[in-house]
């Protein structure tokens, strides 16, 4: 078992915006991905307004290596929660909020509809607060998918999470082609739509393959890029084969700016909702 570095060692932050941010979301009964991982960057992103949330439950229809989130059969889904969400967001001074949500491939949609429900609800009840969706791959569904355009997203995220040679161990149920495909898609649906995507090292991938997933990605035209340390949840997850050194990181940065990227962060404790609100600002400059 390899030792975490010292790098990747962070103490959880404290203060007022912080504990102003965890009381509101107890208050609310929200459940924050930041929080319930025990993110390192939960006080950089509670500081700055933003906040990643995750609707239709927290039970997932699928299985992979990587994920904490448990798998089974989800519940049904609650028609009133994107209203609620947007009431409860509206109350907590957020100018930026991650949607995401387990991937439901026991609905016909994926859930698509529901997603745009919630941005729709957000959009309608929180002026002025931006909205990202991070979505599943709908099984290539490109219905659901412009289901979830159509409602108007500021950033449209679907995460690659590794090389497509690891997929069949680190996430036997998705297939690498249908996420590029998916981001692809979303282009030709809406060229204007802000699309994005994360990746994890340390899976025992190669700088190679690293570089090929952001051709991929480029190919298919898509804007920004988040790059991260994946971290063993559990004993029976993935292993992780290797701690990427920061300087590594680093590289990777001004590779996939080398690309074309229009915003990329990259770094040990990257999570795909890190910043999102100034990458989402960072590309709106970058296109005027």
């Amino acid at each position: 078992m390899l030792e975490k570095p010292a790098w990747l060692r962070k103490r959880l932050p404290i203060g007022l915006n912080v504990q102003k941010m965890e009381t509101d979301l107890r208050r609310h009964s929200l459940y924050s991905i930041c929080q319930e991982a025990c993110c390192p960057n939960l006080g950089e992103c509670f500081n700055k307004g933003e906040a990643a949330f995750l609707v239709m439950g927290d039970v997932c229809t699928r299985n992979c290596r990587f994920c904490a989130v448990a798998s089974g059969i989800p519940k049904p889904i609650d028609p009133l929660e994107p209203l609620n969400l947007a009431k409860q967001i509206r109350g907590m001074e957020l100018n930026f909020v991650v949607v995401t949500s387990v991937t439901r491939d026991d609905l016909p949609d994926g859930g698509a509809y529901h997603f745009a429900e919630v941005v729709l609800a957000i959009q309608k009840i929180c002026a002025g607060v931006g909205v990202e969706v991070l979505i599943p791959d709908f099984q290539g569904s490109i219905d659901a998918l412009t289901t979830v355009i159509n409602s108007r997203p500021n950033v449209l995220n679907h995460n690659v999470e590794t090389v497509s040679r690891l997929y069949p161990d680190v996430r036997p149920q998705a297939i690498y082609i249908r996420s590029i495909e998916l981001l692809r898609q979303a282009k030709k649906i809406d060229s204007n739509i802000v699309t994005k995507s994360g990746l994890m090292t340390g899976l025992g991938e190669t700088r190679d393959e690293v570089l090929q997933v952001m051709d991929d990605l480029r190919e298919a035209d898509c804007d920004l890029l988040t790059i991260g340390q994946y971290l063993k949840p559990g004993k029976n997850h993935h292993p992780v084969i290797e701690y990427v050194r920061p300087e590594v990181f680093h590289e990777y940065e001004k590779e996939a700016l080398e690309r074309g990227f229009k915003g990329v962060v990259a770094s040990p404790f990257v999570r795909s909702s890190y910043r999102a609100g100034d990458l989402y600002r960072r590309i709106n400059k970058h296109m005027e």
